[in-house]
């Protein structure tokens, strides 16, 4: 094996070893020095208070500017900007065996926005290996959208080509590289025109396009930057299984804390970018499961750094994971948050790839490899430390410790540690009441205080089985490798 391959396979072993490492001593030196483990435990819980007051502020931040920026007229203030004339939009929308109600009405609210549908092109990329299905979804839709977008493009990604890894990846490779020369017969400037990689299910606030423009007309070198809008996983949520719905508020909050501190962050699911970017690298990668965040480090290496993101505060809106079925719904979102959390692929990628780049700068690679590395330790290791293993030692450790004073009022100190952290949950659950959509009439009124407030109870669950679990799932495979790797599943979607 190559002194290469050897560095790339100890960073692929690293983040899961530091977790692997993490939660064997918290429970072997339980037994037998049980007051290391308390000491630990304080101090990784003051991270912890330290971290969740940190943070809430800018969650607050965003939400001030979501409620802002939803009521303003974005339309109006881009079309007063120089160059509005020559921008066009370019949204991708993959899509494998979505009912063709799925597409439907993604394409009705992105039609029906105060952006003009004529100035707006689409892409509808399919599978080969659902052909038939996609090609009868394509073909009603084509029909019913017959001159509502300046341009409609179907594509069919091959199944079974070399260095692939199907998925959403490798259908976005092969739909860029085919519509690219299309556009360029257009007579359109790749600097002109801003890409859209959204879920087949994402529903788009109607100021989003107009918003979207405004900003890629104001930025200082648009082309350098991606476009990250708040994600609202509420176009089924009241049907949603309570677990479910505490997991997708939790997304969004993390989300929106990002949004407020950009420097670091990466793209996340539906997001927006240049062409011109995207021919620079060559489109997305064609064996990665994350390529929402992946396409932006490969924009960040490409430049040398010079890259970055900007919020979006008016909204997407996407489903939750929708089966029918209690229990398979549950299945279902500990596999979308596994594929989330196999974005610990993205770090040898980025200590290979910024070990080579002498011309990014020394503060920028640091910044993004420890903000990595601490955000999949702690997804990880965190609400088990908390919920847990914290409280560990008191179960099992020897007479001769419990004398000790430390170890009989660390528990009220935690106790006290955890209840400044649950401002959080208030406030959390405060703004998860206004992000709701409106009450189907279908859905009892009685139900309204259990997704209101009473689904908060399970935060602790939710946080253990939707959190640490999947991500110490999808750790462990990537530092075992080979067979153990994880592929790209598709989340179920509502029917149409």
């Amino acid at each position: 094996m190559s002194k290469e391959r050897l560095m790339r396979r100890f960073f692929e072993i690293l983040p899961g070893a530091l977790v692997w490492i993490t939660l064997i001593l918290s429970v072997a030196l339980s037994f037998v020095r049980p007051l290391w483990v308390i000491y630990f435990v304080i101090v990784f819980d003051l991270y912890w208070l330290f971290r969740v007051s940190y943070y809430m502020p800018f969650v607050l931040i965003s939400w001030w500017r979501y409620r802002r920026d939803i009521k303003k007229d974005w339309q109006k203030y881009a079309e007063a900007r120089p160059g509005y004339d020559r921008v066009r939009h370019l949204v991708f929308l993959p899509t494998v065996k979505e009912d063709v109600g799925v597409v439907r009405e993604t394409l009705k609210t992105i039609a029906s926005g105060t952006y003009p549908a004529d100035r707006m092109m689409i892409v509808l990329a399919g599978e080969e290996r659902a052909k038939d299905h996609f090609l009868s979804v394509a073909d009603e839709i084509t029909k019913e959208f017959d001159g509502v977008f300046q341009k409609f493009f179907v594509t069919v990604h091959p199944k079974g080509l070399p260095e692939e890894l199907p998925g959403k990846g490798s259908n976005l490779n092969w739909a860029g590289h085919q519509v690219a020369p299309q556009i360029s017969e257009m007579g359109l400037d790749p600097e002109d025109v801003i890409v859209s990689s959204f879920d087949v299910d994402t529903i788009v606030n109607p100021r989003y396009f107009s918003n979207l423009t405004y900003l890629y007309l104001t930025v200082p070198e648009p082309t350098r930057s991606s476009y990250q809008p708040i994600a609202l996983y509420n176009n089924n949520l009241w049907e949603s299984p309570a677990a479910v719905r505490v997991a997708m508020f939790g997304t969004t909050f993390w989300l929106m804390t990002e949004l407020s501190r950009p420097e670091g962050m990466m793209t996340f699911s539906s997001h927006s970018m240049s062409l011109r970017m995207l021919i620079d690298v060559d489109f997305w990668q064609k064996d990665m499961v994350s390529e929402d965040s992946r396409i932006f480090l490969q924009a960040l290496v490409k430049y040398h750094g010079d890259y970055r993101v900007t919020p979006i505060y008016v909204p997407v809106s996407m489903d939750t994971v929708m089966t029918g079925d209690y229990w398979k719904a549950l299945i279902a979102l500990y596999k979308q948050l596994r594929r989330w959390a196999w974005g610990v692929e993205n770090f040898p990628y980025m200590v290979e790839k910024f070990s080579a780049d002498k011309e990014m700068p020394f503060w920028t690679k640091a910044s993004f490899l420890f903000k990595q590395i601490e955000g999949m330790y702690t997804w990880a290791t965190a609400p088990l430390l908390i919920f847990i293993l914290g409280r560990l030692p008191f179960w099992v450790a020897p007479e001769i410790f419990r004398e000790f004073a430390i170890f009989q009022n660390t528990p009220f100190v935690l106790e006290t540690l955890m209840q400044f952290a649950m401002v959080g949950v208030f406030v959390s659950a405060g703004m998860s009441f206004a992000l709701l959509p409106p009450r189907p009439s279908h859905i009892p009124r009685r139900q309204t205080l259990v997704v209101t407030i009473l689904q908060w109870v399970l935060l602790p669950v939710t946080f253990v089985i939707f959190g640490a679990i999947p991500a110490i799932d999808a750790q462990t495979r990537h530092m075992l490798g080979g067979r153990f790797r994880l592929g790209f599943n598709v989340s179920p979607k509502r029917k149409g």
